[in-house]
Order: C-alpha cells, then sequence, then structure tokens
C-alpha cells in the first residue's frame, strides 16, 4: 500500500512516499479501513514541521475517512462497505475523563492516515453521515467535532445567540454554518476583502476587518448594541484573547482552541472576573460526541467548505498552502 513517511528531523521537504506492507486480516474487535480522505489542521502541520518530536517514519494526519474493507470477530456495529471516519482520540469513548496529551492521537503519538489501509479497533471510527463524501467526511475529525464541541457541548448554544468566529480556518468556518443552522446570529473576523464576500455568502451577519479595525471587540459590542457575543469561537490565542474578551458578553462563553498567535501571553483577568465569563479550553471531543454530531449533521442543508483537493503525494504542496494561510475552509488530501 502507499503511505507518507515523515523522515527526521522533519519538514515539508522530508515528506515520504512509500510503498509498506498492507495489513493482515483484522483482529476481533478491529475494523479494516481503506483510507480515501484526509484533511489538513495545524496540528498535523507542527508534526510535519518537527515540532512534535514524532520519531522517525512516523505516518501523519489525525483525520481518516474511507470505507470498510474487512471487519474482525466480535464487530457488530459497521459492516464490510460502510462508510467511517476517524475519532482524533481513540480511547476517549465518553465521559468528563478528558486526555491531555497526544500519545494515541493518530498521526502523532501514533502512526497515522496519510496510508491506503489501515486495522484499527472498531471504536476508533464512526459512521460517516450519509451522503458525504470522503472528503467532507474527513474534515469532521478535529474540526468539525472541535466546532461542535464549542458551541453545542460547552457552549450550550440556543437559537437567537450571537457567535462570533475569528478568521476563516476550518474551525471557524464549520462554527459559522453551524451556528447559523441552529437559528444563531453569526459575526466573523477576517483581513481579507475576497474572504469577507466569502464570509457573507456562507451567512455571516456581519464581518469585521481586524486589520482596519485593530479593537475589533469594540466593533462586536457596536454590532450588537453593547451586549457582546454570546460564544466566541477563539483559535488565535494570547494576541487575540483579550479582544476576544472584550467582544464577549458578561456571562459569556469563550471557546479557547488556537494557539495559531502563539504559546503564552498576557490576559486581562480583571475583565474576564468583572464579566463573569467562562474561558474553557478545548481539543476536539469524545467518541460520543462525534456521534451525536453527525446525527445532527445529516439534518442540515450545507456541506463543509473545502478550499482545495490535492493527492497524496502532494501531501507537501498541500501543507505549504495552509501554513501560507491561503486557504478559506479545509485543505483534503484524496487518495
Amino acid at each position: 500500500m502507499k503511505a507518507i513517511q515523515l523522515q527526521q528531523p522533519g519538514g515539508l521537504d522530508f515528506l515520504r512516499l512509500v510503498d509498506l506492507p498492507a495489513p493482515e486480516a483484522p483482529q476481533a474487535g478491529e475494523i479494516q479501513v481503506r483510507i480515501h480522505a484526509s484533511s489538513l489542521n495545524y496540528h498535523d502541520l507542527g508534526v510535519v514541521l518537527g515540532r512534535a518530536g514524532a520519531p522517525d517514519g512516523r505516518i501523519p494526519m489525525a483525520d481518516g475517512a474511507g470505507v470498510v474493507t474487512a471487519v474482525g470477530a466480535g464487530v457488530d456495529e459497521f459492516a464490510v462497505g460502510d462508510a467511517v471516519v476517524s475519532c482524533f482520540f481513540p480511547q476517549w469513548q465518553s465521559g468528563g475523563q478528558v486526555p491531555f496529551d497526544f500519545k494515541r492521537v493518530p498521526g502523532d503519538g501514533v502512526d497515522g492516515f496519510a496510508r491506503e489501509l489501515v486495522n484499527m479497533p472498531a471504536t476508533a471510527f464512526t459512521h460517516a453521515p450519509r451522503g458525504y463524501s470522503h472528503e467532507e467526511a474527513a474534515t469532521l475529525t478535529t474540526a468539525g467535532l472541535t466546532a461542535w464541541r464549542a458551541l453545542v457541548v460547552d457552549g450550550g448554544i440556543r437559537s437567537g445567540d450571537t457567535v462570533l468566529v475569528l478568521g476563516t480556518g476550518g474551525v471557524s468556518i464549520f462554527a459559522l454554518q453551524m451556528a447559523k443552522s441552529m437559528g444563531a446570529r453569526v459575526i466573523a473576523t477576517t483581513s481579507s476583502a475576497a474572504k469577507k464576500e466569502k464570509l457573507l455568502a456562507l451567512g455571516a451577519d456581519a464581518v469585521i476587518n481586524y486589520q482596519d479595525t485593530p479593537q475589533w471587540g469594540d466593533a462586536v459590542l457596536a454590532a450588537t448594541d453593547g451586549r457582546g457575543a454570546d460564544i466566541v469561537v477563539e483559535v488565535g490565542g494570547p494576541a487575540t484573547l483579550p479582544q476576544s474578551i472584550r467582544a464577549c458578553r458578561p456571562g459569556g462563553h469563550i471557546a479557547l482552541i488556537g494557539v495559531l498567535t502563539g504559546f503564552a501571553g498576557d490576559v486581562p483577568t480583571v475583565e474576564l472576573m468583572r464579566k463573569q465569563q467562562t474561558l474553557k479550553g478545548l481539543i476536539v471531543g469524545s467518541r460520543e460526541q462525534q456521534q451525536d454530531m453527525v446525527r445532527a449533521l445529516e439534518q442540515f442543508a450545507w456541506r463543509p467548505v473545502i478550499d482545495s483537493r490535492y493527492p497524496l503525494a502532494q501531501m507537501a504542496e498541500a501543507f505549504a498552502r495552509q501554513k501560507a494561510g491561503q486557504h478559506f475552509g479545509k485543505i483534503c488530501l484524496h487518495y
């Protein structure tokens, strides 16, 4: 089977297309999946750039979608021919005992989905939404579930809420689409006039250019008659968090997801405390949450926004596009 391996010391020039032996028949409790697609996340970019300390030969990519080709003994949830999508934390089935490291995350602590065939426990996958292409399904493992948890599981979104999303990456676009489907108003930020038009076309009620308006937290307050956003999907990190706190209403929820602007910084704790906001970090979600999301997605008319598609052999080019910040939505691999 074809696969991509990351060679030390890491970097886009150290991704190698190789031929590996295909796995044997799945063992009891396992399924075999022909992987047809993956999608790129900043976590994956960090791995391939060598920041995660992955060992030589690691197969990258946390997201995987494809078709079940064989079923091991004792598996009754899946059958040959089922379309499935992987789980980011295979060990986190449900409940509040959250993982806090990446030791079992595919593409990081263990080999991931940049390969044509995998044998894994059946509990490492869920069904894909009916009618989704493999590329569309592959966007759900990380970005889709992160947005779902931020809005629904942790944010408790209600019709009529105002949601603030930052930028045009996969999580933010998912959050925009999900929030609009649930009856919320959405305010988005961007620095691009072209991306502003795309955000409005997706249903954003207002778009703020954060370069033209550095104090965009105040602009959100103005756009909500001083009330602020009920939920903020915060993907920027330390450089954007102060403005997110300013933009969020008293008693509102800030879902801290990304570190695009760094790993540490000052937090205006007095304003956060005075406004009695909830600031909660999150990393993706559980398998049970993914199953709930899949059922919900089957009721919506929209599909994930895919920026571009690359064959497996062009993974380096796909990551170069992501690294340059040129994308709107998700970049996918197909194979």
